[in-house]
């Protein structure tokens, strides 16, 4: 037990860390998609489709 404990000592940051490294990804990416759904193309080609679905439904 006194070896497994020693072994896992090591590593005990490790999670917080990981969680760090995924929450600076999250926030990367969600930068890249408000730069990329502010572009006037972007905003053109969803307001089209939204105009399109609700032209279709009735």
């Amino acid at each position: 037990m006194k070896r497994l404990k020693r072994a896992l000592r090591g590593e005990e940051g490790a999670a917080t860390a990981e969680y760090a490294i995924a929450t600076m990804a999250a926030v990367g990416f969600a930068g890249l998609l408000v730069a990329i759904l502010r572009s006037d193309e972007v905003r053109g080609i969803l307001t089209d489709l939204v105009h399109r679905a609700l032209t279709f439904a009735g």
